[in-house]
């Protein structure tokens, strides 16, 4: 299997920025990793293990990006503006140098966002606000409202909130959508929501998948026994959703 790996300073993120890419030709698939995770997390958690076949053949390209997550959401010594100013400039960084990269690979190759826990937010998150740059969405065990709390998962925000945090929240701008365009946009999207039935976010992905078919937006949420929020589970959905 192909197997590169990237470093390179982000002007936009002021430090250096790593990501691995695996296969050769495909869907091109950005990995967004979890809960202040790295870059590296996919392939050592046997998930890019699960999709050696897909990969081999040259149907998914996967570009494992690495986070901020801990200068943005988890940054509790930063006020809250500020780890939403930081995340904005990271969406900058994967919209600006993320995928020009993997379209100087190929550059016709359908586009997919993809993450498990919070790199599912960051994937829907993305897809979401540029519907026209993608084909397919695949989020799993997501959390899609960062501003409330969930079982054990605080308010990333401390009660904070304004339009910037509005227009990052899926879960909130979501059911507001009236715009025909993007609407038009997010009807021509794959959508793929996956969640355990017991995991502390699926009434969080029952709500945005409501949200999205009010609005004629076509979705996929998979319910799944258990929990599910584990590298073992990960590896069945992404054989079977990407």
């Amino acid at each position: 299997m192909f197997r590169e790996y990237h470093r390179w300073f982000s002007p936009r993120l002021g430090r250096d920025m790593e990501l691995l890419e695996f296969g050769h030709d495909g869907d091109a698939v950005i990995v967004f990793p979890t809960r202040q995770g790295r870059f590296f997390d996919y392939e050592n958690w046997g998930l890019v293990g699960a999709l050696h076949d897909s990969i081999g053949r040259g149907r998914l390209r996967l570009f494992c990006v690495d986070s901020v997550d801990s200068e943005a959401w988890y940054c509790r010594g930063l006020p809250p503006w500020e780890r939403i100013a930081r995340h904005r400039t990271y969406e900058q960084y994967v919209l600006g140098e993320v995928i020009p990269l993997i379209r100087s690979r190929n550059s016709a190759a359908p586009l997919v966002a993809h993450g498990c826990s919070i790199g599912a937010y960051h994937a829907v998150n993305l897809a979401f606000r540029h519907p026209e740059l993608f084909r397919r969405v695949v989020g799993l065990s997501g959390r899609y409202d960062l501003t409330r709390p969930m079982g054990p998962f605080v308010d990333l925000l401390d009660g904070y909130y304004d339009q910037d945090v509005y227009f990052q929240t899926p879960s909130h701008f979501i059911p507001n959508l009236t715009d025909p365009d993007v609407l038009d946009r997010l009807r021509a999207l794959s959508i793929t929501l996956a969640v355990g039935e017991d995991d502390p976010f699926c009434d969080n992905a029952r709500h945005l998948s409501q949200a999205l078919s009010d609005r004629g937006v076509p979705n996929q949420l998979a319910v799944w026994r258990g929990e599910a929020h584990r590298a073992r589970e990960w590896c069945a959905m992404v054989r079977t959703y990407l």
